[in-house]
């Protein structure tokens, strides 16, 4: 075999710390190696003509990159040697900067080390096997699972592309969270005038078709062909025949149902529509709440509908749907507040959460958009407003920013005195946050034009006094403890994940954080893509994000969806496991153990049990190249023989530089 390696120096970021030039003089000496070279940056478009150029006059059959991490250059040098003749597999990547430079500050250690790592790649690289991709039909239909903001673009996006949207949602409607909001931020303009004609986009989409009230209850397949099992849950309203004219909800006696999209501002009625631009607006019935459904009593609202759409008898269905790209558009959840017992913990009626005072202020929320205090309906004169609740705080485990707090405050503080003309705004903050384009010109308008006071410092507690509660904090910036009176505190209360959303990773073959956030690929370079081909993220269920960044993600997943839909075919990696039939005895422990389903049993022509790997669903993860007890199956471009090169490589005495 004739081998070639090419060090790169990365400018400084290599060769600050790696003597580049003698790392690839050591190379020469290697086993198989017939030229080796340093180069300022392999992976600019000289320094890939320099290796295809290399590898023509050498006659190399293989290639060692010694660079950076090969988690996004080790394509680009692929595509090289496809450029120069050679089979993509024929490469291998020494990572001498994250692995080596970046760690370390021993010039004299590091280039010994980076030594060593080139030749495991290239004792591996004398083992390799050209590999060659198999083509597959994919399937031309995206998933979408959230109706919010994110999930709301990304299927109107893909749908006027012409692809066909399958979208599912856990509530009755869609609008997700900012379907609640008064008003948004910078411009105080209508929530529900932006994003009502866009949910009515996607009714009334022909190529959108909507599961609300629904939940993804097993996906399987891979990209291009996943099929996927909805779970339809019963409503008990046949949602054909509900024109949601309302009538049921006016004459349901039971009215101390939980209102969940008020946030528990007000009780509701068993059976009804969200808010009046849902979307699809049909009622709903909260069986634990019915009359009918708990003692077999009432049934006021099936005698009174007028389209006898009411049905008792209603069960959960399960649809199957197959598509070929999946986007996670599921959003997130407000944190549990109540763990503040120095904020009152839930007891005081008159701390709400930031969420909750958007239902006040709300024209269509229970108090018709009229600001009230929960304790006795009075209109409110002094409001204290407290920043990072749930957010920036080890002791609750939620050390991160959730990012768009500070900015709903002062919009809500500046509606505030919209509302309320002689009222007084406090915010207790930490550092204002304010990013975005005319975010920080805002807050500043709030406390300029708007007189809202901004006091930095924490919260130590919260109690009442009279009819009253008194805020104590400090004030750092004067050095003094405070203690302000106010009618109505809002708490501004940070974001989490999605319930839920760890399970549905699972479902997904998706990573998520310690916080359950789901994993990009890439933080930088693939922000909405995953480790899983085919599944794409958008919006808060990858991390905190306001309103536009929530849509751009959307409208970059639908870019990425019709990128993937742009050919008739897709091809497969052949980097998969394979297995050797001769010595599979049969245990299928592989089966038990593949995260992915990709190991079948299947009968030989003597009809014993054997193990065979679908490749197309294979992910190339060698769990059950591990767990195999013979040996009988082996991960390609990965397999236990070319591990062993590279572990009796390194036992190999050092060199001396």
């Amino acid at each position: 075999m004739r081998i070639g390696v090419f060090v790169c120096h990365c400018g400084s970021n290599i060769a600050a710390t790696v003597d580049c030039p003698s790392v690839a003089q050591a190379a020469k000496m290697f086993p198989d190696v017939v030229f080796a070279t340093d180069t300022m940056y392999a992976c600019s478009e000289p320094g890939q003509d320099a290796i295809i150029q290399a590898i023509k006059e050498h006659r190399l059959d293989g290639v060692v990159v010694a660079s950076c991490s090969p988690r996004m250059h080790e394509p680009t040098f692929r595509r090289a040697l496809e450029r120069a003749g050679l089979n993509r597999y024929m490469l291998e990547m020494a990572n001498i900067r994250e692995h080596v430079s970046w760690i370390g500050k021993n010039k004299e250690l590091n280039t010994v080390k980076a030594a060593d790592l080139v030749r495991i790649a290239a004792a591996k690289l004398q083992l390799n096997n050209p590999l060659f991709a198999n083509k597959f039909d994919v399937t031309k239909r995206v998933l979408v699972i959230g109706g919010g903001v994110a999930g709301i673009q990304a299927a109107l996006d893909c749908a006027d592309a012409g692809i066909q949207v399958i979208m599912v949602e856990r509530e009755t409607t869609i609008g997700g969270k900012m379907a609640k909001l008064d008003k948004t931020f910078p411009t105080v303009d209508c929530s529900s005038c932006i994003l009502g004609p866009k949910m009515v986009d996607v009714a009334q989409h022909p190529n959108i078709t909507l599961y609300a009230a629904s939940e993804v209850e097993e996906i399987s397949g891979y990209v291009g062909n996943f099929d996927v099992k909805v779970r339809r849950r019963a409503t008990y309203v046949n949602w054909d025949a509900c024109t949601g004219c309302g009538l049921c909800m006016e004459k349901c006696p039971s009215k101390k149902s939980h209102d969940a999209f008020n946030e528990g501002v007000a009780t509701t009625t068993a059976i009804g529509i969200p808010f009046p631009q849902a979307i699809p607006k049909k009622a709903a019935i909260k069986p634990e709440f019915c009359l009918k459904l708990q003692k077999g009593k009432c049934g006021v609202c099936a005698k009174v509908c007028p389209t006898k759409c009411i049905d008792f008898e209603q069960q959960d269905t399960i649809v199957s749907e197959k598509v070929g790209a999946i986007v996670a558009a599921t959003g997130y959840d407000l944190f549990d507040w109540t763990v503040y017992g120095q904020y009152g913990g839930g007891r005081y009626p008159d701390v709400v959460t930031s969420l909750q005072y958007e239902r006040m202020m709300n024209a269509s929320g229970p108090t018709a958009g009229h600001i009230k205090r929960p304790s006795d309906g009075k209109e409110p004169k002094r409001v204290v407003f407290i920043q990072c609740v749930g957010s920036r705080d080890k002791s609750v485990d939620r050390p991160y920013c959730s990012g768009f707090c500070c900015m709903y405050t002062a919009k809500q503080a500046v509606l505030t005195k919209d509302h309320i003309p002689d009222s007084d705004s406090y915010v207790f903050y930490m550092d204002i946050r304010s990013p975005g384009k005319g975010y920080d010109e805002f807050t500043r308008r709030a406390q300029e034009q708007y007189g809202v006071q901004y006091v930095r410092g924490r919260v130590s507690m919260i109690y009442p006094k009279g009819d009253t509660l008194v805020v104590r904090g400090a004030d750092t910036l004067a050095g003094t403890q405070v203690e302000v009176e106010a009618d109505l505190v809002v708490l501004a209360v940070g974001i989490e994940s999605s319930k839920g959303a760890p399970h549905l990773a699972e479902k997904l073959r998706i990573s998520y954080d310690h916080y359950g956030f789901f994993m990009e690929a890439h933080p930088k370079l693939k922000p909405v893509e995953t480790n899983t081909a085919g599944v794409y993220l958008a919006g808060c269920c990858q991390g905190p994000k306001d309103i536009p960044t929530s849509v751009g993600q959307g409208s970059a997943t639908a870019a990425k969806v019709l990128t993937l839909f742009a050919k008739d075919k897709l091809e497969s990696d052949p980097q998969v496991s394979r297995v050797n039939q001769n010595r599979c005895v049969g245990c299928l422990k592989c089966t038990m153990t593949c995260p992915f389903g990709a190991v079948k049993d299947v009968k030989d022509r003597a009809g014993n049990t054997k193990a065979e790997v679908v490749e197309t669903v294979c992910q190339g993860c060698g769990i059950c190249t591990v767990t195999c007890p013979h040996g009988a199956i082996q991960l390609q471009h990965f397999t236990d023989n070319q591990i062993l090169a590279e572990v009796n490589a390194l036992c190999q005495p050092e060199m001396e530089f």
